[in-house]
């Protein structure tokens, strides 16, 4: 090889080397903590999304590694998701202790009249609060995330420290090495703030339902065995680590005759229509046709409601975000909303029930699971079912950081979990 080709070999691994770093690690202004006497002092928080996991999974399949952590911590009956159950918008209220309403995030998918766009989960201009990376960050502390909601996008000019762009096919047990690698750091570097996300029970919870024991049961078991590898490292640090662990909402069977054609909500003419499965958005082009619009959509109604959207069923709140659309069409429930091609593919599948969510969250079956462990938390407390908004300002409380006046939530109402309360 000549010097030339040398030289272009080594620029070009320096290069990849500084592209995996950069993919890797989002190095920003608070890399750094401003105090490391206050990082050296205060302890840590480990905040784990089971994605889909319901309140009685523990209860029924009894995980050896969860069933310890919940005996020896605290746990809530159940965690009360917002309204719409779904995966967006709950992860983002456990991140700000805001509703759906006031974050901004009201949907997996929505449309946004400011921003005269759909939603992107990289633009932090959707984002609104103050997700607890960004209020810990403005405090000086390091921040790291292997997927969470929020995430991958600047809110107010900040990432984690440490983050990774979403991709499901990243293993669990490389999340888990990831998590100890990070309290193995230099404390200077090492997140005080950590959140990790496991899709398992969701994705496992839409294709068998939520009464499919068998199937439900194994695929925990295995999630269990890596919950139980990060908690025995995180042990073995020796670390105070306090560690959270949530979910976003439960999971219902719906059976496949029970799906609703979405398609017979199209009508450019007079609307744009936005399905989610849980309910269908109704935006007219004119605002002058709502009355109209209702009082067609509502003399066909079938297995199925119309609102207005100041007075739809689900919200503990009048919503107020544009956003949401003028009417609601929600399916009863035990019903959902699908286009046709996909109700299709189901009536030709072998099976026969698959699980949903986005429901009303006074339907236990929506519920979640809030269980945690560590020095700032009880053992062996149990907490009445909590809705999901009041545990921003418990986060905020374990890490010394300021509760921001503008939340739903409440340190009060969840304040008994701590240690001295």
């Amino acid at each position: 090889m000549n010097g030339k080709n040398i030289k272009y070999s080594l620029i070009l691994i320096t290069s990849l080397l500084v592209s995996f770093a950069i993919f890797n690690r989002n190095v920003l202004s608070n890399d750094k903590p401003k105090d490391l006497s206050f990082s050296e002092e205060h302890p840590y928080l480990i905040l784990i999304s089971l994605d889909g996991f319901r309140w009685d999974y523990v209860e029924r399949f009894k995980p050896p590694h969860l069933s310890e952590f919940i005996q020896n911590g605290v746990q809530a009956e159940s965690l009360i998701p917002s309204f719409p159950t779904k995966t967006f918008p709950n992860h983002y209220s456990i991140a700000t202790g805001m509703y759906p309403d006031h974050h901004g995030i009201i949907d997996n998918k929505f449309y946004s009249y400011e921003l005269d766009s759909m939603y992107n989960v990289t633009d932090g201009r959707f984002y609104k609060g103050n997700p607890i990376w960004v209020n810990a960050a403005k405090e000086g502390l390091v921040t790291a995330s292997y997927f969470f909601i929020g995430t991958e996008a600047e809110i107010q000019g900040i990432k984690p420290t440490y983050t990774f762009k979403y991709d499901g096919e990243v293993a669990n047990e490389i999340r888990v090495k990831q998590a100890l690698d990070w309290l193995d750091l230099p404390i200077d570097h090492r997140p005080q703030l950590m959140t990790l996300y496991f899709s398992d029970m969701d994705d496992y919870g839409h294709r068998h339902g939520s009464n499919n024991d068998r199937i439900l049961k194994e695929q925990l078991l295995a999630l269990d065995q890596i919950l139980g590898s990060l908690l025995d490292g995180i042990k073995e640090s020796g670390l105070p680590v306090n560690v959270m662990i949530v979910s976003d909402h439960g999971m219902i069977d719906i059976n496949k005759e029970n799906f609703i054609s979405s398609d017979q909500f199209n009508n450019n003419d007079l609307y744009k229509s936005i399905d989610n499965g849980q309910f269908i958005q109704i935006h007219p082009n004119n605002l002058d046709d709502i009355d109209t619009i209702y009082q067609m959509l509502k003399a066909n109604e079938n297995h199925y409601t119309v609102h207005k959207i100041t007075n739809a069923p689900g919200f503990e709140y009048v919503p107020h975000d544009k956003n949401w659309g003028s009417i609601l069409v929600i399916p009863d429930k035990h019903y959902y909303f699908s286009s046709n091609r996909l109700i299709k593919r189901r009536n030709e599948s072998s099976i026969h029930t698959s699980g949903q969510h986005g429901l009303d969250p006074t339907y236990k079956e929506m519920h979640g699971i809030f269980y945690a462990k560590g020095p700032a938390f009880k053992k062996g407390y149990v907490t009445p079912a909590v809705k999901n908004i009041h545990l921003y300002p418990i986060m905020c409380k374990v890490l010394g950081l300021e509760i921001p006046d503008d939340i739903d939530g409440s340190l009060e109402e969840l304040e008994g979990v701590l240690v001295g309360n």
